[in-house]
């Protein structure tokens, strides 16, 4: 074993006494287990209350100029790569530092975030508010999914990554929900100060008294896994040597982080620009909002299904099918002009997601060897959410040229397209061990 893993096993075993008996399996962990999955319900409404309010009311309360797209889209491309850099380096961190010190911490650097919403003279300030944000849902969301992957069995990883979508995006689509209401019967700013405060608050105090560290548990995996991993060495590598084995050698992983590089542009123009195009067609915000939760909730509770699905017929299929169930859900949107149906076209694309979303991670893990996981997985949300910076980017340009909504999800639904195209050709057959 590799000394910095021989240390970090040593001081947690100096730190809990009950190492020595420690057993992987979701059911053997339960209680752990399940306030991880509360840590990312929270994480999900952190993120979920700036789905609709924000870019919907982005010119009357924070002063962004009419059709001014480009600025709208600045925001999320901010958020991209603040939370990209912070998914690269969390599972090193996290392994030098501990789990639960990196989502304490991630939750400290969002305290200031319902302040930035109730006193914020101009949209840069909101652009602050969503540096925070990355560097939150970057370290959060990670340590939260990483430190279940730990406790669960090596066979679980579907199942893992599905139940934690599942609680992060059900809780995006709810908050969501949630905000546009309470915007309707409050003031805007109060209302996202007391929802934000609450839940960030929360957050914060479980995570500092319930959560237990599992670096203990990540390191048995890495006993466990010597000598049959596919991609396992004994030899130590470094975060750059990583990154570059899974963005330019190895030819499975390439293909699943441009997957969830293309991905995100799905989830960014449901961001971005379906709140203002549903207002723009004549829909109140709450209608708008009642839409977008059901790409949420769909998304987030099929998830329940697709996840451990993928660990008995594998999940190259389910991604390949997700990218283009999305890329149609999304080309049709446009194209259609009523309630009813761009709802199932949400659902559509929430079916897609759930198809595609915990199965590219489950991937990235099939592939990594177990004491690299973390840091495989970390490049792999690394070039993920660099999908939200350079679909808003590419996004926000094509929008504030043609003046128009409809140019940005033609783009989207294309570039979905493509790249499941990639990962059929691509990514091996292969099922979860």
């Amino acid at each position: 074993m590799a000394h910095s893993l021989v240390n970090t096993r040593a001081k947690n075993e100096s730190l809990n006494p009950q190492t020595s008996g420690i057993e992987h399996g979701i059911q053997k962990n339960l209680g752990q287990f399940s306030l991880q999955l509360l840590q990312i319900f929270l994480v999900g409404l952190t993120i979920g209350m700036t789905r609709i309010v924000v870019p919907a009311l982005a010119e009357s309360e924070f002063a962004l100029a009419d059709r001014a797209f480009f600025l709208l889209a600045s925001f999320v491309v901010v958020f991209g790569i603040v939370k990209a850099l912070m998914n690269l380096f969390a599972g090193k961190l996290s392994e030098r530092h501990g789990r639960k010190n990196i989502l304490i911490l991630g939750w400290i650097v969002a305290l200031p975030i319902p302040f930035v919403f109730l006193y914020a003279p101009n949209w840069n300030w909101i652009i602050f508010s969503t540096v925070l944000l990355g560097i939150n849902q970057g370290l959060c969301w990670s340590m939260a999914l990483n430190s279940k992957l730990d406790l669960a069995r090596s066979g679980q990883k579907g199942l893992v990554n599905g139940v934690n979508e599942f609680a992060g995006y059900a809780a995006v689509g709810i908050a969501g929900l949630i905000t546009a209401y309470i915007v309707t019967q409050f003031a805007v700013r109060e209302g996202l100060f007391y929802f934000s405060l609450t839940v960030i608050l929360l957050g914060l105090l479980l995570a500092k008294i319930s959560i237990v560290e599992t670096l203990p548990w990540a390191n048995l995996h890495y006993q466990q896994s010597k000598g049959h991993n596919t991609v396992h060495s004994s030899e130590q590598k470094s975060l750059s040597q990583l990154f570059k084995l899974a963005s330019l050698q190895s030819k499975p992983l390439m293909a699943l982080n441009q997957a969830g590089l293309v991905e995100k542009f799905t989830d960014a123009i449901v961001w971005i620009f379906l709140p203002v195009y549903f207002v723009s067609q004549g829909l109140s915000l709450l209608e708008s909002g009642a839409i977008i939760a059901i790409y949420g909730v769909v998304w987030g509770a099929s998830q329940l299904i697709t996840g451990p699905l993928s660990d008995k017929i594998g999940r190259k299929a389910l991604i390949v099918w997700g990218m283009w169930l999305c890329g149609a859900g999304i080309i049709a949107i446009p194209l259609t002009q009523s309630i009813g149906l761009w709802s199932l076209e949400a659902a559509l694309i929430g079916v897609g997601m759930a198809m595609l979303y915990p199965n590219l991670g489950a991937a990235v893990g099939d592939f990594s060897a177990a004491q690299y996981r973390a840091s495989l997985i970390g490049v792999y949300r690394f070039w993920r959410d660099s999908g939200y910076a350079i679909g808003a980017l590419i996004m926000g340009l094509m929008a504030q040229w043609s003046q128009d909504l409809i140019t940005p999800f033609w783009f989207v639904g294309i570039a979905m397209f493509i790249s499941g195209w990639v990962v059929q050709l691509c990514l091996p057959e292969k099922m979860s061990e």
